[in-house]
This record gives structure tokens, C-alpha cells and sequence, in this order.
């Protein structure tokens, strides 16, 4: 955390340098661009007495500490037509999914850094999404027009969806009509390797892991006769076989596999990619949408390749839809949301309802 907070600061620091000595490029750069800096809290989950009549009644109150939500961010994206800033502040809790879009409103680099450091019903997390896009609109007479395409920079990572990568992309665009774009190109994913399972090599021939012996591996000691069972550290957490496999065994796999996945170097995988691009804007109706599909991923015969999971290629995709419509001065509704796809692994979000101003 404190070396994210570093370069945080050196990068505001180079803004600062940059506005006092006139350095022109990097001013036209960071011109109409924010940073900003929130903190947003609340309660969380209430207090849960669990009552125990093993020995006698009693009783244990689980608290669960207030959810908070640290943000800081540095974001340089134009707003289409559709995106109204309501608030005078960024406060770290926006939710923009025209940010996924793989091309922006206007031609040119549009930036995004943020980190997110949160806690949430007493879960600790981090979310990172960084990204610099580059549109180019410029077109020209031919057909086929170098000066049209899309390049994105981004690294993602949630930490309620276990997903973590970097992408890098480019893509030629090919303009149909003014309001709908096709795209085709390559992207190049650096992540862990995504479908392997430390547990496979402890797989028994009926399916059942052999957790006991692998227990014993990460140093644990077990007394079957007398219904003790011992950590790493020497302590006794467990006094039956019934809690042993139900509360220990789980953290033993668990942290077992965690640490294997950790110990993996990350893997690159090049892809095609083909998609679309769609905004058409009016004061009483509009539709963004836009979409990207990966149908074909490069094997390079590594020994944690995804192809060895999948046995052979398969669909990673992603998208968006923001659609809003007023009916008349009185009614209105809308529908937004983006879904992603990446190894297998789902993470999405959305919203829709409904506005109606009675006079």
C-alpha cells in the first residue's frame, strides 16, 4: 500500500513540476484531467449472538467491523452525452461503465488510474483499474484508413471476483454509418495461470482429496487417538475429527492453494479479437453498446498454457449497454450494466429502473 501511495504522489508531484515550469506537453495532457482523494464509511453487518450449550448455555456476540471504502484516483475521460457529473466532487464511489467502452468520445488519450482499498461486511479487499485508451477518428477517402483505430493500455483487478490482469490491445476500426463501428485486432494478457488447481496432484482415483497427508506436508500434526490436531505453529485447533474437517481442513486446502497459485509466474496470452461500437445520442434517447470477443487464442505449449485446461480454444468475451429513453416530460427509464468473461471467470454489474416527475 505504502508504495502505491508513493508513486501516487510522485505522479502528483510531477503534475505540480509540470504546471510550474510550463512543461506545454505534459500540460495539454493532464489538462481538464482530476485527482481526487475519498474516504466513505458506514455500518456494517449487525452484531450476531451464537448461543452454545455444549458446556452449559453461552453465548458469543460476532462483530463485524464498519465497512469503509479509500479511494484514490487520477481519470482524464470526456463524458458523452448521456453522463451528467451530479456531484461537485469526485467521492471515490462513481461507477462509470462507459469506462469499459474500448472507444472513447473524443479522439486522443483518456486516462484512468485508481486504487481501491475496502472492507465490506468485514471482507478486506483491493481494487485497481488503470487504463489509457487512444482513439483515433480522423478518417479518410479510402477504404481502409490507418488513421482509424483504437489502442488501450489496462490493468484490472477485483478483488470480489478473483480476477487480476493486465491487457494490452489494438485494433483497426472500420467506421459504418456515423454511429456504429466494427474493430478487429490483437490483445496480450499478462495474468496468472487461470484454470490450474493446485489440487489435482493430491486427487485420489474416487475423486476425494487426500487432505490429511497433505495437512501433515504443510506441518501439521495430527493424534488420531487422542482427537488432537496441531498447526505449524504447535497449537491445538482441534479436539475431533468432526471440527478437523470442518473448519481446518477448508483453511489447510485454501491457503495450500493460495500459495501455489502465488508461487506460479504469470503467463501472456495473445489473442484475436473482433468487436463493435455502437453511440447514438439525443436529449430524450440514447444507446451506447459495445462489445468484444476473443474466438482464438495463441498456444505456445507452456505447461500452465489455459489451452491445457480447456482442451483446445475457447470464448472469452466482454460488453456493455447503456440505454436511457424519455418518454415524455414526465416518464422515463433506463438500463445499464457491463458483463465480462475472461478464463472462465465471470464479473459483472448492471442497473435499470424507471423515473416518473409527478406535477
Amino acid at each position: 500500500m505504502v508504495k502505491r501511495l508513493i508513486i501516487l504522489l510522485l505522479l502528483v508531484s510531477n503534475i505540480v513540476t509540470a504546471q510550474t515550469f510550463g512543461n506545454e506537453e505534459v500540460k495539454e495532457l493532464l489538462k481538464f484531467s482530476t485527482f481526487y482523494a475519498a474516504v466513505n464509511g458506514g455500518t456494517s453487518l449487525s452484531d450476531v449472538d451464537v448461543f452454545s450449550v455444549d458446556n452449559g448455555l453461552s453465548t458469543q456476540t460476532i462483530s463485524t467491523p464498519y465497512d469503509y471504502n479509500l479511494t484514490i484516483g487520477l481519470r482524464k475521460i470526456a463524458r458523452f452525452g448521456y453522463e451528467n457529473k451530479a456531484n461537485t466532487f469526485y467521492d471515490g464511489t462513481e461507477s462509470n461503465y462507459s469506462d469499459a467502452a474500448t472507444v472513447g468520445k473524443v479522439k486522443g488519450v483518456e486516462y484512468l488510474f485508481e486504487i481501491d482499498y475496502k472492507r465490506q461486511e468485514g471482507v478486506d479487499y483491493m481494487d485497481q483499474h488503470h487504463f489509457i485508451r487512444f482513439s483515433s477518428d480522423e478518417g479518410c477517402a479510402d477504404e481502409l484508413c490507418v488513421n482509424f483505430f483504437a489502442l488501450k493500455l489496462e490493468y484490472l483487478e477485483d478483488g470480489f471476483a478473483d480476477i487480476k490482469y493486465f491487457e494490452a490491445s489494438e485494433r483497426y476500426r472500420h467506421r459504418k454509418g456515423n454511429n456504429l463501428s466494427w474493430n478487429v485486432g490483437l490483445t496480450h494478457r499478462l495474468a496468472e495461470p487461470y484454470g490450474y488447481n493446485a489440487l489435482d496432484e493430491w486427487m485420489l482415483d474416487n475423486g476425494n482429496i487426500h487432505y490429511t497427508y497433505l495437512a501433515l506436508q504443510e506441518g501439521y500434526n495430527v493424534d488420531v487417538a487422542n482427537s488432537e490436531y496441531y498447526n505449524p505453529a504447535g497449537e491445538l485447533v482441534a479436539t475431533s475429527a468432526e471440527v478437523w474437517e470442518a473448519v481446518v481442513v477448508p483453511e489447510v486446502l485454501s491457503g495450500y492453494t493460495e500459495r501455489k497459485r502465488n508461487e506460479l509466474k504469470k503467463t501472456i496470452q495473445h489473442s484475436l479479437v473482433i468487436g463493435f461500437d455502437y453511440y447514438k445520442y439525443s436529449k430524450s434517447t440514447w444507446l451506447h453498446a459495445w462489445g468484444s470477443l476473443m474466438p482464438y487464442h495463441y498456444d505456445d505449449g507452456s505447461e500452465f498454457s489455459y489451452h491445457n485446461y480447456v482442451d483446445g480454444q475457447w470464448y472469452d468475451y466482454s460488453g456493455g449497454l447503456i440505454y436511457g429513453i424519455k418518454v415524455n416530460k414526465q416518464l422515463g427509464y433506463f438500463i445499464e450494466g457491463k458483463y465480462n468473461k475472461y478464463w472462465n471467470r465471470e464479473w459483472y454489474d448492471f442497473k435499470l429502473g424507471l423515473n416518473y416527475t409527478i406535477f
